[in-house]
Formats: C-alpha cells, structure tokens, sequence
C-alpha cells in the first residue's frame, strides 16, 4: 500500500472518531424547538383511547402485578418518602404547618390540623397529569379549560385511586459515579442510565417505576442552586423503555434546564406528551442502602396516593418491598 494511501485511511479512521464523538456530544445539545417536535414525536395522545386519563399507567398490566408480586422475598420493606418538615428555614415558600391540640375532655387523645404546599422542592409527591400544560393543553388533548379554581376536571389524582403495584427499579447514579452525590446542576444522560443498568445487571421495562438517585440529601449545604437530575435528551429513552412512573430525589430533572428557553421540558415531555406521572422529592438514601445490601435493584413498589377530587397532585409515601 502507498504511504499516501495509508496516511489516508488513517486520517479518515480519526475523521471518523471525531465525528462519532461529536455526534454523541450533539445528542446532549437540545433545543426549545427539539423539544416541541418531541411533544409531538413522543406523544402517546389517543394511545389507549381519545377519553384516557391513565397515561403510562396502562403499562401496568394485571400481568405487571402478579409478577411484581413475586419480586418479594426477604419481604423487607423501605420507604422512599422524606420526612414531611415543619423547618420554616428551608428553602420552601410554604413549608409544611402543623397545629397540635391535646384534649382533657375525659378522653386522653392528641389531635391535629396539617396544611402544606407538597408541590415544589422540599415534600414527596406524586404530579397529576394535570399539573403541567403546554400551550394550553395537557395530557391527550384536555385543555386548560379543565381547570378551574375547583381544581382539575380531567386528569386529576383521584384517578390513581386504585394505587400503583408494580416493579420498582433503582439506578444508583451516585453510587455509578463513586460519589455520594451529584453536585446541582449535574445533568443524567442515556448513558448513565445504561451503564447503572449494567451496573445493576437490569434491564428498565414497560409498566416499571423507574427511581433515578443523585444523592440529593446527602448534598451539603451552600453546595449551589439547581439540582442534578435527568436532562431533557433522555426523554426519547424513556419512550422506548415504556416506564410507567419517573421517580428521582428532586425534580426529577436537572435544574438549569440546559434547554434554553424552557425551565421544565422533561416535566412537559413526560407528563403532558407522555402521559408519565412524576414521583418528586423522594428520599432514596435508604432503599439504595438495602438494595446495595441485598445485591438487588428491583422490588414491589406500592404507592397509594390521597384521592383529592381534583387535585393536581398527592403528598405520598412510596415503599419498596424486597
């Protein structure tokens, strides 16, 4: 073979490289009007009917069930709810209130009246797929209409009345990085989430409820704004996998959104074009220790949530059962 031949294949092999690689970089360079054409390419609007209100739930199946059943074996079980605070100094516009009373009226007794904001930063919850709208529409179609100052007539909690059973999967991706956390604003890409698969030695599915965790309580104080979490890029990912439920220790996306000009775009993907409700604000410190503990990243997850008519949300308390 002529030198110059030879030189010429070697540049174009590097050529080559660089172009892959770049091309990897440019999938994690996503656009506002990337994101519109998802809302249509990922849509699941009229998947399981013009009048459905389950969304992704249609992927738990009676099937889904029986087998999550039958994860169940040492039949130890941890919650992934943060403790629900009355600390007026975190950073919580309307932190969680509560009055206690004691009753002397020859009943010994304690009674109580809770009020809270759950949606937001601080407080587990479960969105409604009414939460979110885009252009003035939410999930399959319903309109703003919908909603009015009596809460959401369509798309509401109480239609995760029956609660949720299903497989329940953990991708560690602190514990991926060797870290104890994500510093904020760290953004998770497909990749993380297949190499903690690999990691794991599992493989996400349709009808799962996938919990991706950061580390976000383990973050120190004065660490920064924002958080780490899932960026907009995975979103056609979650499609393919067909999860029923996005769980994360935050918002379950990175916060710098990195879309410039959209502050939520996996909130928009998932809910409104998806029909995926959000797990927020879960603490996952303690089913990554057991999981790490039994070698296992998969369980039952139940989660029922309070059947508010209309309401956009429920303050919930998940548990993994191994």
């Amino acid at each position: 073979m002529k030198r110059s031949v030879f030189y010429g294949f070697v540049a174009l092999f590097f050529l080559g490289l660089g172009l892959t690689k770049l091309s990897a970089q440019s999938n994690h360079d996503i656009s506002s009007a990337q994101v519109d054409q998802w809302m249509q390419d990922l849509s699941n609007w009229g998947r399981w009917g013009a009048n459905d209100e389950l969304g992704t739930l249609n992927l738990i199946t009676n099937e889904k069930r029986i087998e999550a059943t039958q994860l169940v074996r040492s039949g130890v079980s941890v919650s992934l709810a943060h403790n629900y605070t009355v600390d007026r100094s975190l950073d919580d516009p309307l932190p969680f209130d509560q009055v206690v009373t004691s009753l002397d009226q020859g009943v010994e007794a304690v009674m109580e009246r809770v009020s809270f904001s759950y949606h937001g930063g601080i407080h587990s919850h479960l969105d409604s797929l009414c939460h979110v709208l885009k252009n003035n529409q939410m999930y399959n179609g319903y309109t703003a209409d919908e909603v009015t100052a009596a809460g959401c007539h369509k798309l509401d909690i109480t239609g995760v009345k029956e609660g949720i059973l299903t497989r329940g999967v953990l991708l560690d991706i602190a514990k991926l990085k060797g870290v104890d956390y994500l510093p904020p604003g760290t953004p998770v890409y497909i990749e993380d989430l297949e190499a903690a698969e690999q990691q794991a030695g599992i493989r996400v599915g349709p009808g799962d409820v996938l919990f991706v965790r950061t580390g976000r309580w383990a973050t120190p104080e004065g660490s920064g704004p924002g958080s780490s979490g899932i960026h907009a890029s995975v979103a056609p990912w979650l499609h393919e996998r067909g999860i029923a439920v996005l769980g994360g220790d935050y918002a379950n996306e990175v916060i710098p959104s990195q879309v410039e000009g959209n502050f939520l775009p996996v909130h928009e993907l998932t809910i409104v074009a998806m029909g995926i409700r959000l797990f927020d604000n879960l603490d996952l410190e303690a089913v990554a220790v057991e999981a790490e503990r039994q070698n296992r990243w998969e369980f039952m997850l139940t989660a029922a949530p309070i059947p508010v008519e209309g309401g956009a949300g429920s303050p919930m308390n998940p548990i993994a059962t191994f």
